[in-house]
């Protein structure tokens, strides 16, 4: 099929660094002032060039976020359904050579789970795994969101990359998205940071957003882990894969995330640094290339940057996350895959965001009058 493979192979990351680099004042003033802003503005928004200009990015990526989607922030909660894994991934708690204890939740454990984030307000969910085939796989997911649908208004699943067929039984099953991260567009290094496990196949994932838009899925989450390679060049190729994939899957909605790396069992350390300042850029350089994507931050980040984001340009944050199976009621000191941030509760973001002056947004549509 074709896929974003025959994009991708057309462009040299040394070249792409380069050029970003490379951008002037003159580069930014021009993408700031232009109404329909290319991959080149893209370029200068997240350059170097740019920092000067952060604060008029954020002003413009503010009024940009409130016209399309108003003063309002989604809320989700994440819901780890197994820490089992079957690739080595060198800045993963869960990768398979850490000797822990592994576990996944039966059907008794997945429900004692809901309720609890029931319980807290949350209607989106969203289903994370590692990945391990023989254990977590579709028929086990299919169960799961099964068991799980007439509690939430919609389900999101962060699983290992699947098949079309797989997708569109989860699609009917009941998954409104499906996120996957090609952690970084680097292809060199791909194999240093996935030395072991179906993970290491760096085409495999990448051309996966394209398995799961044949299916008609209503969203696909992209993103990058921060400080695996230069964030601005990993980020330019982020943005040429949600450029064609938005451009061939017009009708399918899409989301873009900002993890950074963070603490976790047996992991390497960053081997860049993305400073607040750097991820503010990011975010309203991505707002002011693209007025349609969803931006995502999660519990990963601090309570002071999460504070300050809200009227920057995203559009939903997690709360009160637990990042290991079980870790919300039924094993709450399971491995987790990585040390959260901010772990305020749900009502405490809530409050936070209403604070804001913004509306915290549990449930925005309902299966019955679709």
């Amino acid at each position: 099929m074709n896929s974003f493979k025959n994009i991708f192979d057309t462009y040299n990351w040394e070249e792409i660094k380069s050029s970003i680099y490379s951008k002037t004042s003159k580069d930014v003033e021009h993408a700031l002032s232009s109404e329909k802003r290319t991959l080149e503005d893209f370029k200068a928004l997240i350059s170097p060039a740019a920092v000067p200009y952060i604060e008029q990015m954020a002003q413009m990526s503010s009024a940009l976020t409130q016209k399309r989607f108003g003063k309002t922030i989604q809320m989700y909660a994440p819901m780890y359904l197994s820490n089992e894994c079957n690739n080595i991934c060198t800045y993963c708690g869960f990768s398979f050579d850490n000797k822990i204890k592994r576990k996944t939740l039966t059907d008794a454990e997945i429900l004692k789970e809901v309720e609890v984030i029931k319980n807290n307000g949350f209607n989106h969910i969203l289903l994370v795994t590692g990945e391990a085939n023989q254990t977590v796989h579709v028929d086990y997911f299919k169960k799961a969101i099964e068991l799980i649908k007439s509690q939430f208004a919609n389900i999101s699943i962060e699983v290992q990359p699947l098949e079309t067929e797989e997708y569109k039984t989860l699609h009917d099953a009941g998954v409104y998205s499906v996120l996957v991260y090609q952690e970084t567009y680097h292809q060199e290094v791909y194999k240093t940071y996935h030395p072991k496990g179906k993970k290491s196949n760096f085409y495999y994932r990448m051309e996966t957003p394209d398995r799961i838009g044949i299916t008609g899925v209503h969203k696909i989450g992209l993103g990058i882990l921060l400080g695996l390679e230069d964030w601005r060049t990993d980020s330019f190729f982020n943005t040429l894969h949600l450029d064609y994939l938005q451009k061939k899957y017009w009708q399918t909605k899409f989301s873009v995330s900002f993890p950074r790396m963070r603490p976790a069992e047996g992991i390497i350390d960053p081997n860049v640094i993305v400073s607040d300042k750097d991820l503010v850029q990011l975010i309203c350089a991505y707002r002011l290339f693209n007025e349609d994507v969803e931006l995502s931050i999660s519990t990963r980040e601090s309570e002071k940057f999460r504070n300050n984001i809200i009227p920057l340009g995203v559009t939903s944050m997690s709360a009160g996350s637990k990042t290991n199976p079980g870790g919300y009621s039924v094993e709450p000191d399971s491995l987790e895959q990585f040390e959260i941030s901010d772990d305020r509760s749900a009502q405490e973001i809530s409050k936070l965001i209403s604070e804001s002056g913004y509306e915290p947004v549990w449930k925005d549509w309902d299966k019955t009058l679709a």
